[in-house]
């Protein structure tokens, strides 16, 4: 996996402290999205320790001896999605349409760890997040989650 490319805030100690002003808090808070969901998907993770995270290279930098202090110490963790389950639906369909799997059955280990999707985007995706966007196509009359002898799996239409 190729380094991650920090944003310039990151290199800025202000980043790492809540800002007093509120249009440049929320500026502040849109870079910090935006960092935090482009790390996750850089990195493929799609939970989110927060309790690990604050010792991260995400929440701590090093170089400036700063990290992120939390405001709401109940939450621990969280799904992170960069694309909508819509989204990811779309691509897993369009991945099957391709390869000619329509009307087959696959087991939701075999979409996001098999050898058939390795190199593609939804390769190793959350098995929640995966869920929803099936749900997302099974709405769409594309696909049917299905649990057979204790494993699940989806068929395609």
């Amino acid at each position: 996996m190729a380094d991650f490319d920090w944003p310039w805030q990151y290199k800025f100690p202000p980043f790492f402290t809540i800002q007093p002003n509120i249009e440049t808090r929320k500026k502040q808070l849109e870079a910090w999205c935006s960092l935090v969901l482009e790390y996750q998907r850089h990195t493929k993770q799609y939970a989110l320790d927060v309790t690990e995270a604050q010792s991260s290279e995400l929440f701590y930098n090093k170089q400036l001896n700063r990290n992120l202090t939390w405001k709401d110490k109940s939450r621990r963790s969280c799904t992170l999605i960069w694309r909508t389950y819509a989204e990811w639906g779309k691509i897993i369909y369009n991945w099957i349409v391709s390869k000619s799997m329509t009307n087959t059955v696959c087991t939701l280990y075999e979409l996001t760890s098999g050898e058939d999707s390795e190199g593609q985007e939804f390769h190793g995706l959350d098995k929640d997040v995966l869920i929803q966007a099936l749900k997302t196509l099974e709405s769409e009359r594309k696909a049917e989650l299905i649990d057979f002898d204790g494993s699940e799996g989806v068929k395609f239409f």
